[in-house]
């Protein structure tokens, strides 16, 4: 399984979607092939029509008319409540005819399996409203998660100013869009300023969080003297809107207009990834810092660091939902030994391709909300 399966191609949204044209990119016989709700709606049908048949060839004295009821009780499933009266009636109709061809008529034995088809078929038509009522509110929840995933993770731009940029984002929750991990990226008098963040814990709690610490975030990247006053407008952000003591993991980057060099502020995140040429290394602070929401703990400011940034070289910046990734030995993703699958000039495409690495390693499912932001300084043409 490729990272292209989980969240769709990267020329589209890089958190998530799905390519334009990728249905006829599809084998030929993939449109032919029952899908699954075609495979569930046959399932009563087919029950009724074997118990048709088992009574037609066995006869009357096993009693097999009130396990017509199977087919509207199983109905509700994929059907709705006006499918699954017709299937009530169609079963209550075979039920009459097998009577007759068994000649016991208008018996006991057969009023009962009448009056076992009428049951589940009123109880089938009840669940049934109930599922498409529950499918209707899914849907609107889904429609809300949209919106919040399109204000809180919004698509990055591909290039700005001297660099490319690309960005990735996985929620490992099956039925989330987003969730702890966050970033943002906006351009400041032609340098660019960035931030890949982690919300310590799971949940609303952390969503609620990470929109705190964006929304900070945008306000004062734009006239913030340098990083360090926008890491403490963040802190002020989370002491006053955050009700629980929570602690968000940080790096926060200045690349300057020419591209040449990339001030960061680290604030207790995984250091990021610089590539140039064939070398990798973690471009690690001089001195550790603490997460935002625990500036409290230390009396010292925070210090940025640069790092100089040639053409042609790369910066990773990602949440450890990479780079703790386990195998099932249990060791880490080996993050800084591939840099090189980042040489690719096209930036989407090489994080394409650390992601099928980082699910290799895993075993096709990552455990964890991982984001990856990639820039690039392009060589001279």
């Amino acid at each position: 399984m490729s990272y292209y399966d989980l969240v769709g191609r990267p020329d589209v949204n890089p958190v998530g979607g799905t390519r334009r044209g990728e249905a006829d990119m599809r084998r030929p016989d993939a449109a032919a092939r029952p899908g699954p709700g075609a495979v569930a709606a046959a399932v009563p049908f087919c029950l009724m029509a074997l118990v048709v048949v088992t009574d037609v060839l066995a006869g009357p004295q096993i009693g097999l008319l009130p396990l017509l009821s199977l087919g509207p009780a199983l109905a509700p499933v994929s059907l709705g409540p006006a499918r699954t009266a017709l299937t009530g009636l169609l079963a209550i109709a075979l039920s009459l005819l097998l009577a007759v061809y068994d000649g016991i008529g208008l018996t006991v034995h057969a009023a009962v399996a009448v009056t076992t088809i009428i049951g589940a078929t009123a109880a089938g038509m009840l669940a049934s409203a109930a599922r498409r009522r529950r499918e209707r509110e899914l849907v609107n929840v889904r429609a809300v998660a949209d919106v919040a995933q399109r204000v809180l993770l919004r698509q990055v731009p591909r290039r700005v100013g001297q660099v490319w940029i690309a960005m990735r984002y996985f929620s490992a929750a099956a039925a989330a869009r987003i969730g702890g991990d966050l970033y943002d990226i906006v351009a400041v008098a032609g340098t660019v300023r960035l931030i890949v963040a982690d919300v310590q814990g799971k949940g609303l709690a952390a969503v609620q969080t990470a929109a705190v610490v964006l929304a900070s975030f945008r306000q004062s990247a734009y006239d913030a003297p340098d990083l360090a006053a926008i890491a403490e407008h963040i802190e002020l952000s989370l002491e006053h809107q955050v009700p629980e003591e929570r602690f968000v993991t940080a790096i926060m980057a200045e690349i300057a207009g020419d591209g040449t060099e990339i001030r960061l502020l680290n604030c207790g995140h995984p250091a990021p990834l610089l590539v140039s040429g064939s070398l990798a290394r973690l471009a690690e602070p001089v001195e550790a810092a603490l997460p935002l929401g625990l500036a409290g703990l230390t009396a010292g400011g925070r210090k940025e660091y640069t790092v100089p940034f040639g053409p042609d070289d790369r910066m990773l910046f990602y949440t450890d939902g990479i780079s703790e990734a386990r195998d099932a030995s249990g060791a880490f993703y080996p993050l800084e030994r591939r840099g090189v699958l980042l040489a690719d000039r096209d930036p989407d495409a090489a994080l394409g391709r650390l992601y099928d690495d980082v699910l290799e390693h895993v075993g096709g499912h990552l455990h964890d909300d991982s984001a990856a932001l990639l820039v690039m300084r392009p060589p001279p043409y």
